[in-house]
């Protein structure tokens, strides 16, 4: 499966993008949400005490910006990631959920080049 989308050089100036919220099972999180074809950039916070409402199976690569969280998977495994750390997974592969004590800023890129292959 191969995906091309050509997306011209350009800068996205994030305080400029505005923010809509959502609800988390516990706390907010705050999403800026940039759409190209096939690929959408995020920029989320959660407030201090986040726990989602939902077991997300979509694919991410997600970099901590600032502050701390804590990536649970259904199967029960924890991993803690603090600023400067990213982790990725491809559509389908796990169910997971964000946790936050402090609150977090995050970088949240996602889109059709990470569903599975047949």
């Amino acid at each position: 499966m191969t995906f091309h989308t050509n997306i011209p050089f350009q800068t996205i100036d994030w305080s400029a993008v505005p923010k809509t919220e959502h609800p988390g099972e516990i706390g907010m999180a705050w999403w800026q949400t940039l759409q190209f074809p096939g690929l959408r950039l995020r920029v989320v916070e959660y407030s201090p005490g986040y726990v989602a409402d939902h077991w997300c199976r979509k694919g991410h690569i997600v970099q901590v910006l600032a502050g701390e969280f804590v990536s649970e998977l259904e199967t029960g495994e924890i991993f803690h990631l603090t600023e400067g750390m990213t982790y990725v997974v491809s559509d389908e592969l796990s169910s997971h959920r964000s946790v936050t004590e402090k609150g977090v800023k995050l970088l949240i890129v996602d889109g059709d080049f990470l569903k599975q292959n047949p």
